[in-house]
């Protein structure tokens, strides 16, 4: 089977990649070995919460050129106008977004501390502040059993804030029914029970019985859009992420893959490329666990499988390492050199990657690859976590690669 291009990864990276690409008209192929990153994402996207001194950022893009010369950002040709597309690509994949590349908001995480965000899926809690919400007291509502929200220090947190929380619960008979297996109360679950039938009408009824007092009822992120809630409870109403799996995050991945879909793009899932066959300075063609004796050829080729969560990056006891094409990676030789005794340091494992020269070509053996490019967390030189970067490097960088494929650098 032949394309245009062919990406390795079907996440946040591989996606935007693919779609941007597919607009362009070409043909393009996704790899996806399963279940991406996406399932365990907040509902909000970073640019830069923290510079590498651990300071936070408000105004990310005047950050990002005081970062490292080794952070991915500097192999962006434009910052500013890749991260307003990436915003454009969600919108035209259905997800509504607030926010923007010029100036941080701040998004409430599940144990109730405000984080700094580029952008965050309308409807859930954000603010303009980093230490206040704006609201003076609100209605913390949550389905009776469910447990993926750890209400006791959402709620302390919020006082803190200054915020008068008040506690209400509230269930159905259908609600109740899933409750008999304590597997089934997750937030995607109980998505699925209130999406079935007039279960969502009665989900609003029990809602509205409990009288909040409160400014805003804030529910835990166990549907997908808050569109018309508020009307039909009464008061205005937010959401607020849960543990993993996230209803807000399974809904960008769907949206997503729906918008690649519809504009021609070719997905394999659930299947897992295993090797490669260079021609000089080309790689040709790749093979993969499931299309046994097929081959999968392109003119270009993405790598955006991900860091060392996802399998993109692998460890032995003698080095850190690529799987599939054995590419560069910067590394660490002594291995006790990858972590830090203390948990919350900087983890030196953390900014592992594949290398690339400047237009994000992978080297192997220390030369580029001509038509195999890497995008996303599988790059060197960011420590995620630590940055808060994540998704605006994999947007960003997935973006940049596409535009580098089509204007042929």
């Amino acid at each position: 089977m032949k394309y245009d291009i062919i990406i390795i990864g079907g996440g946040l990276t591989g996606l935007t990649c693919g779609i941007a690409l597919q607009k362009a008209g070409k043909k393009v192929a996704v790899v996806a070995a399963g279940q991406n990153t996406l399932h365990f994402n907040s509902g909000s996207f970073d640019l830069l919460g923290c510079d590498e001194k651990g300071q936070a950022v408000e105004n990310p893009l005047q950050a990002i050129t005081l970062l490292s010369a080794a952070h991915p950002y500097h192999k962006v040709a434009d910052v500013k106008a890749l991260a307003e597309e990436a915003r454009k690509l969600l919108e035209e994949a259905g997800v509504s977004v607030t926010g923007n590349a010029d100036r941080n908001h701040y998004r409430l995480t599940p144990m109730g501390v405000l984080k700094a965000a580029w952008l965050t899926v309308s409807g859930m809690v954000t603010s303009d502040s980093a230490t206040t919400l704006p609201w003076k007291k609100v209605t913390l509502m949550n389905v009776r059993g469910f447990l993926d929200i750890p209400m006791e220090f959402l709620a302390d947190n919020l006082a803190k804030m200054g915020v008068s929380v008040e506690r209400k619960e509230f269930t159905t008979p259908e609600l109740e029914n899933a409750r008999r297996s304590p597997s089934e109360m997750r937030a995607t679950n109980v998505e699925k029970v209130l999406e079935r039938n007039d279960n969502l009408k009665r989900m609003v009824e029990a809602i509205r019985r409990e009288n909040a007092s409160g400014d805003v009822i804030l529910l835990p992120a166990f549907l997908r859009s808050v569109k018309d809630l508020d009307k039909l409870v009464g008061k205005d109403v937010h959401f607020v992420a849960t543990l993993p799996p996230s209803v807000p995050g399974v809904f960008v991945n769907e949206a997503l893959r729906r918008r690649f879909y519809q504009l021609g793009g070719m997905l394999f899932a659930n299947d897992r490329v295993d090797a490669g066959v260079f021609s000089g300075k080309r790689l040709s063609y790749v093979t993969t666990e499931k299309l046994v004796g097929e081959r999968l050829e392109a003119d270009c080729f993405v790598l955006a499988t991900g860091s060392f969560e996802s399998r993109g990056l692998m460890s032995n006891y003698q080095k850190v390492y690529e799987p599939i094409f054995d590419l560069d990676v910067d590394a660490d030789a002594d291995r006790s050199k990858w972590t830090e005794k203390y948990f919350f340091d900087a983890q030196p494992f953390m900014k592992y990657g594949v290398k690339t020269d400047d237009t994000l070509h992978a080297l192997k053996d220390g030369k580029p690859i001509e038509n195999l490019f890497a995008a996303g967390s599988v790059l060197c030189g960011h420590n995620a976590v630590k940055l808060g970067d994540r998704q605006g490097v994999d947007m960003l960088t997935a973006l940049q690669v596409a535009n580098n494929i089509l204007n042929r650098r």
